[in-house]
């Protein structure tokens, strides 16, 4: 699964999760050459992650990953290409990769004249005290080690956090023979209520959380409503405990509410962060999202602010699988500029208002109040990389006059380190924020998101790929 330096397509997709399997899929269709571009070896995504031999079971929809997979192989499946940088050139698009061949990192070069970004999201963290201990997980880490590898992130896990993500991956490891302590959901999801119309519309939904739910009954896992996780105990070998509490409705903890669990492990997951770092480096529009996240917007043609970038499934706005592959049909069957049948688009465009609808309400079930800042103690971690304290950060705002993210990154160092605020990003500027009397705004996030390097590479790689005509005026 390669390619040589400078080839070029009609169409690139980026990422091969549901929405950049189906707009391939989509696109191919339409006539255009069509290149998938993944960092991973499998297609699939987080949402279909998988080891080599899979059945299906424990997975949802696993024949239409069968169908896509099968639709998408070959040599245009472009699979270990981890895309760095992407610019526009006069002809299109230059996506500056990199692979391994022979054990060692090699630059290419993909050029296309359209691009479709489908490169999904990760999971959005929330500091609390002991966060930083080993076996304190995301909720997306510890599907993905279930998932791609078979592996079980303990013994005696808690899973904690809001969204109804925290569903798979409890059954999921209580599936696979782990204990599971109890999921401890800071919201409430009796707020779907509140969208009757689009819960009803989507009845498939009622559907797989009730199966999700049965198997939490079937392993008697407890699940808790506003309660959660407010510090992680232990030492060098790991977390050995966490204390639980209740919250109330702006997620303040209820005095004499909390209490201490033994476990060996813990999955919290917040939501997630889409990666934008792709349409940032394009200069795509952004907004700030019902969910509280930084999205890139697309109009009704799944296209960005930008000529010929058409975007794809999170990076557009959070919604889960069946979501984006509509969207990704979408983008792909415009990406391609071929034939377009309107009773088709005029299909998938319902489905997609009645699917966006239904991850509005779930947003609106499971936000993000600010009472998650009073768990933090002066000196728990905010930024891993850099060991950035809650004191600095603040301090930065009382005491050196900061007034966003991107000044306190500046002054304290939060987001400088190796993952370069993907993690401590969204925690930054919500601290900044509470600081500063304010609600968080699209700004706010905007500072911690844009990164001229979207994948980790070697300057050798850089060096290595530098072609001499890019300054020319007839490439630009």
């Amino acid at each position: 699964m390669s390619t040589s330096p400078g080839e070029s397509y009609d169409v690139a997709v980026l990422g091969a999760g549901p929405a950049g399997l189906a707009a391939t899929v989509a696109s191919r269709a339409s006539g255009a050459r069509t290149a998938l571009v993944d960092a991973g070896t499998r297609v699939g995504g987080q949402f279909w992650r998988h080891r080599d031999g899979d059945d299906g079971s424990g997975h949802h929809h696993w024949p239409e990953l069968t169908r896509l997979r099968a639709a998408v192989a070959g040599p245009d499946l472009l699979g270990g290409h981890a895309v760095w940088h992407v610019e526009r050139t006069g002809s299109g698009f230059t996506l500056h990769t990199t692979t391994t061949v022979d054990g060692r990192s090699v630059p290419r070069r993909i050029r296309c004249r359209t691009l479709v970004v489908a490169t999904g999201a990760y999971d959005r963290q929330l500091p609390f005290p002991g966060w930083t201990l080993p076996g304190v997980y995301t909720a997306g880490g510890a599907q993905a080690l279930l998932k791609g590898h078979g592996v079980a992130v303990g013994r005696r896990v808690v899973v904690a956090g809001t969204g109804p993500f925290l569903l798979p991956v409890a059954a999921g490891l209580a599936d696979a023979g782990t204990e599971v302590v109890g999921v401890f959901e800071a919201g409430a999801p009796t707020g779907f209520a509140r969208h009757p119309a689009a819960v009803l519309a989507n009845v498939g939904k009622l559907a797989e959380g009730a199966g999700y739910a049965r198997t939490l009954l079937r392993h008697r896992v407890p699940y808790r409503t506003r309660t959660a996780v407010i510090a992680a105990h232990g030492g060098g070998d790991g977390v050995d405990a966490v204390t639980v509490a209740r919250l109330d409705a702006g997620w303040n903890v209820r005095p004499g509410t909390e209490r201490v669990l033994e476990c060996d492990a813990v999955a919290v997951g917040y939501g997630f962060t889409p990666q934008l770092e792709i349409p940032l480096q394009l200069g795509c529009a952004t907004r700030l999202d019902a969910d509280g996240s930084l999205v890139a917007v697309a109009d009704d043609r799944q296209q960005a602010s930008e000529p010929d970038v058409f975007l794809a499934g999170e990076v557009c706005g959070v919604g889960g699988a069946a979501l984006s592959l509509v969207e990704g049909q979408l983008a792909g069957l415009h990406a391609a500029h071929g034939p377009l049948d309107p009773g088709v688009l005029a299909r998938l465009r319902r489905r997609r208002d009645r699917l966006r609808a239904f991850a509005t309400a779930m947003h609106d079930a499971h936000p993000v109040p600010t009472g998650w800042t009073h768990w933090l103690t002066g000196d728990t971690t905010v930024c891993r990389c850099e060991e950035v304290p809650v004191s600095a950060i603040r301090a930065a705002v009382t005491e050196l006059g900061a007034t966003e993210a991107r000044t306190v990154k500046l002054l304290a160092r939060p987001g400088m380190g190796l993952c370069q605020g993907r993690v401590c990003g969204y925690a930054t500027a919500g601290l900044v924020a509470r600081e500063c009397g304010r609600a968080v705004t699209a700004q706010d996030l905007l500072g911690t998101a844009s990164r001229p390097i979207a994948q980790p590479v070697t300057l050798g790689s850089v060096a290595a790929g530098m072609d001499p005509t890019d300054d020319l005026p007839e490439d630009r």
